[in-house]
């Protein structure tokens, strides 16, 4: 960590959480972001600007100017853009240094299984159950811990899973794969803007947690929020022995 690595995270090495040891193992990270919209803006941002030093992203989808409203990394001059290069450009705007990896794709299986075995940390940012589940079951494979966080209306969720601790629960045991679940998207139920910045930042921030080994991190815990009377209220969940996904690692 050189001089101009200090007073950029001065703030951070102030903290005795973090210090010089935390800042340089967020320097080392490798993040893998899924979803490069509303949850996945300040994420990528936050983690940009905290130093995280390698930083994937993932997201088939083009900027259009729906998003604006509440994606805040795209910006007008970007519409028509892929979704990964906007916000390519707003993190190298904010450092430099960073090293930005994009793909321009849907993350399926065989894709995720690729990434996630390079990670020390996923954040799912994506907006279907389907990948979703993909996202949650290449994490259980590779003992990956994963940063989920959920949007719609005025309502946001938040959670820690993480294969690791064979406590923790894996997506699959909170939502089932075989639930018939109605799919709800911003573009049909609409959302508050300001909710994605809130739960997307909460999200950073339990990466940032994970990766520095600081604190207590929702693991076990899923964190909701009532974005009309500005409420969290708090479920503790277990991990499932039935899970069709982890429920192997409980017995083993």
């Amino acid at each position: 960590m050189d001089d101009n690595d200090l007073l950029r995270y001065s703030r951070h090495i102030l903290l005795n959480e973090i210090g010089v040891e935390g800042q340089a193992l967020l320097g080392q990270a490798r993040a893998l972001i899924i979803g490069a919209g509303g949850l996945g803006s300040p994420v990528a941002l936050y983690l940009s600007s905290a130093g995280v030093g390698h930083i994937t992203v993932v997201d088939h989808d083009t900027v259009d100017i729906t998003n604006l409203q509440r994606q805040i990394a795209h910006t007008e001059a970007r519409v028509g853009q892929p979704k990964v290069d906007s916000l390519k450009t707003a993190m190298g705007q904010i450092n430099s240094q960073v090293q930005v990896h994009t793909l321009q794709a849907r993350a399926d299986a065989a894709l995720l299984d690729t990434l996630v075995a390079e990670a020390d940390v996923v954040l799912d940012c994506c907006d279907n159950f389907v990948t979703r589940h993909a996202i949650n079951a290449a994490c259980v494979a590779h003992q990956t811990p994963l940063v989920s966080g959920a949007a719609i209306r005025f309502d946001g969720q938040l959670c820690v899973y993480d294969a690791r601790d064979v406590s923790s629960p894996c997506y699959a045991c909170v939502f089932p794969p075989d639930d018939t679940l109605e799919e709800t998207r911003c573009a049909t139920m609409g959302v508050f803007a300001p909710l994605v910045g809130i739960i997307g930042t909460m999200q950073a921030a339990e990466a940032l947690k994970l990766i520095g080994h600081i604190g207590q991190t929702l693991t076990g815990r899923l964190l909701m929020l009532d974005g009309r009377s500005m409420s969290f209220s708090e479920v503790r969940i277990g991990r499932n022995p039935a899970c069709p996904v982890c429920g192997a690692a409980t017995s083993a």
